[in-house]
C-alpha cells in the first residue's frame, strides 16, 4: 500500500472526483488503481465560501515500485506504515507460571479501560477495581443529581464505569506524538465496541455520551470474556508497600470493605478527581509533585453564531457538522487564556464529586444538535507561582474555589453565572438575554469575579474582547458564563520512570492517564493505558525470567 497525503477537493465534490484526483496525482491509468481507503479526512475553512476537504489515502496500485520511482519528488507520497498492533508478551504463558499474580487496574475510565483490555487480550486476566457503579446505574445517579440536586460522591460525572470521559463530548483527537500508532489501536477497539466507523478517519472524531455508554458496556463484556474480573463499588483506601533491600515494592491493595487484594502490579488509572486517593498515596510516601492546570468558566454562545463565524455560507453542511473553535490570548499580566474542551451543540453539566463543592464540565451527544455551543475558557496557573507550598496545594486550591462557587450559587448546586458583557464591565448580572444557559439544576446570576483570584479575573476580562478579533461575534454581551471550571487536568503528577513506567520510588505501581498527569482527554488516556499495560507485561516477564 502507498500513503498519499494532501489530496484536496472542494467540499461538495462528487464521488468520482476522488479516484480521478488520485489518478492525476500519481499519473497512472485507471486500470492501475486497484483500490483505496481514506486514512484521514480534514478540512480547510480559512476561505469560508470555498471550504476544501483534505484527504490522506491508502492506495493499492499495480506496480508500487514504478509509481514511487516516477513520483519520487512528491513528498506527500510514501509507503503506508505498518499500523497493526503487536502484543509485547505472551500473557498466557506468564499466567501459567505457579507464582503468577493477576495485575490490578484501579479505575475504569478511558485509561484503565484500555489498560484492562490490553492485559486481558494478552491473557493476563486483570482484576479491575472501580469505586463507582456500572455505567447504567451511574447514569441514573448522575441524571438524578442534575434533576434533583442529590449528589452521590461515589457515582457521578467523575466516578463510575467509563470515567469522566463518559459524560463529555467524546472527543477522540489529540496532539500527542504517537510513533507506534497506539491511537489507531484505541480507535479500532472503540469501533469494535460500537463507535461509528468514521472515527478512524475524520480529523476531529467524537462519539457523544449515549454512544459512549453502550461502548463501555461492550468493552466490559469483551474484557470479562477474556478472563478479566470487574469489581464495582470497590474503593481502594490503602496500598501495602513493602520496604525491601532494593527499595519499595507494592504487595497488595486494600478496599474500603476490608478486603485485601494481593498483587505485585497495580495500574493506577484513578482520574483527575480522586482527591482522597491522592492524599492516601502521598501519606504512603509515593512520590508526587504539583503540576500546572487551569481555572475559569464555561462559556455558552448560540451554536448558529459559531457555525456562521467558522463556516460562513457553508454553515450546516453535513460533512462539517457543528463548528468548534480554538482560541488563545496572552494577557498583559503574563497569563495565558485559552479555550478548552469545546463542545459544539452541547450542554454545560454539573460535575461535582464532593459535597458542598461545585464544578462544571461540557457534554454533547453524537448529533451535537443542542441550541448552544459551550467551552471552558480558562487561565493557566502553575505551582511555581500560584501554589508553591505543597505537592497537594493545587488540589486544595481547587477545593477552595469550588466551595466559593457552591456558596455563590446559593448552596443548592445551582451554578453561579454572569453575562459576558457584565463580567467584563465589572457588574453583577440580573437577567439573561437571548442565550439561555443549559446547566442543570439551574444558574444563579451574580458577579463571578468573587470566585477567581484577581489575576485570573483580569486576564479573562482582557481575553473576551480580544477573542472577538479571532472569532467575530464572540464578545457578545449576553453570552453566558457559568462557574466554575477547575478540572481541566490533574493538579498533581505521580511521577514515573521513563524506562519501566513504574512509580519513581515504588516498584509495581504504574501511574497512568490523566490522574497521574500523563494524559489529557480520552484518546491520549487510552494510549497511555496501552503503554502502561505493555510495561506491566514486560515487568512480569522480567520478574519470571529472574526467578
Amino acid at each position: 500500500m502507498l500513503r498519499l497525503n494532501e489530496v484536496k477537493l472542494p467540499l461538495n465534490h462528487t464521488e468520482a472526483e476522488l479516484p480521478a484526483a488520485i489518478l492525476a496525482r500519481l499519473d497512472i491509468a485507471a486500470e492501475d488503481l486497484l483500490g483505496f481507503t481514506v486514512f484521514k479526512r480534514s478540512y480547510d475553512a480559512r476561505k469560508k465560501s470555498a471550504i476544501v476537504l483534505i484527504y490522506s489515502l491508502d492506495i493499492e496500485v499495480a506496480d508500487e515500485a514504478a509509481v514511487l520511482a516516477h513520483r519520487r519528488h512528491d513528498t506527500h507520497l510514501m509507503p503506508s506504515p505498518d499500523m497493526a498492533y503487536k502484543f509485547v508478551a505472551d500473557g498466557a504463558q506468564l499466567a501459567a507460571h505457579p507464582d503468577f499474580q493477576r495485575p490490578v487496574v484501579i479505575g475504569i475510565g478511558p485509561c484503565g479501560l484500555l489498560a484492562a483490555l490490553l492485559l486481558a487480550q494478552m491473557g493476563l486476566r486483570p482484576i479491575i477495581l472501580e469505586r463507582g457503579k456500572v455505567v447504567r446505574e451511574r447514569t441514573v445517579d448522575t441524571f438524578g443529581f442534575w434533576r434533583q440536586r442529590k449528589l452521590n460522591p461515589e457515582s457521578n460525572v467523575q466516578f463510575g464505569e467509563g470515567g469522566a470521559g463518559t459524560f463529555s463530548d467524546g472527543k477522540l483527537y489529540s496532539q500527542i506524538k504517537d510513533p507506534k500508532h497506539y491511537g489507531r489501536k484505541v480507535l479500532t477497539e472503540f469501533v469494535k465496541a460500537g463507535a461509528p466507523e468514521e472515527i478512524v478517519y475524520v480529523s476531529k472524531p467524537h462519539i457523544g455520551t449515549f454512544r459512549l455508554v453502550k461502548m463501555v458496556e461492550a468493552m466490559r463484556e469483551t474484557i470479562e470474556a477474556l478472563g478479566g474480573e470487574y469489581r464495582f463499588d470497590s474503593k481502594v483506601t490503602d496500598i501495602d508497600i513493602e520496604e525491601t533491600a532494593n527499595g519499595r515494592q507494592v504487595r497488595a491493595v486494600m478496599l474500603e470493605s476490608g478486603e485485601k487484594v494481593v498483587t505485585d502490579h497495580v495500574v493506577l488509572a484513578i482520574g483527575h478527581s480522586a482527591r482522597d486517593t491522592f492524599q492516601m498515596l502521598y501519606d504512603r510516601g509515593v512520590y508526587i509533585e504539583a503540576k500546572p492546570f487551569s481555572i475559569g468558566f464555561r462559556v455558552e454562545h448560540p451554536q448558529s453564531l459559531i457555525d456562521a463565524c467558522r463556516f460562513g455560507p457553508n454553515a450546516g453542511h453535513p460533512i462539517l457538522g457543528a463548528a468548534d473553535y480554538k482560541l488563545v490570548h496572552h494577557a498583559s499580566n503574563g497569563r495565558a487564556v485559552y479555550s478548552f474542551c469545546m463542545c459544539p451543540g452541547g450542554t454545560v453539566v454539573a460535575a461535582a464529586s464532593e459535597p458542598g463543592r461545585l464544578v462544571t464540565n461540557g457534554m454533547s451527544q453524537y448529533s451535537r444538535n443542542e441550541r448552544n455551543a459551550n467551552s471552558a475558557i480558562v487561565v493557566s496557573i502553575s505551582p511555581e507561582v500560584d501554589y508553591p507550598d505543597h505537592p497537594l496545594a493545587g488540589m486544595e486550591l481547587q477545593r477552595r474555589l469550588e466551595e466559593k462557587a457552591f456558596e455563590l450559587g446559593g448552596g443548592t448546586y445551582d451554578a453561579p453565572g454572569q453575562l459576558m458583557g457584565d463580567f467584563v464591565a465589572g457588574r453583577a448580572s440580573t437577567k439573561f438575554g437571548a442565550v439561555v444557559p443549559s446547566y442543570k439544576p439551574g444558574v444563579h446570576l451574580t458577579d463571578l469575579a468573587q470566585i477567581l483570584p484577581e489575576y485570573a479575573v483580569t486576564a479573562l476580562r482582557e481575553a473576551f474582547p480580544a477573542f472577538d478579533k479571532q472569532l467575530k461575534g464572540y464578545f457578545r454581551h449576553d453570552a453566558v458564563l457559568t462557574g466554575l471550571e477547575t478540572r481541566t487536568s490533574s493538579p498533581i503528577r505521580i511521577k514515573r520512570r521513563d524506562d519501566t513506567l513504574q512509580s519513581l520510588n515504588t516498584a509495581g505501581l504504574f501511574p497512568a492517564g490523566e490522574g497521574a498527569g500523563y494524559a489529557g482527554g480520552i484518546l491520549s488516556a487510552g494510549v497511555d493505558g496501552i503503554k502502561v499495560a505493555e510495561a506491566v507485561a514486560l515487568s512480569m516477564a522480567a520478574a519470571q525470567a529472574k526467578a
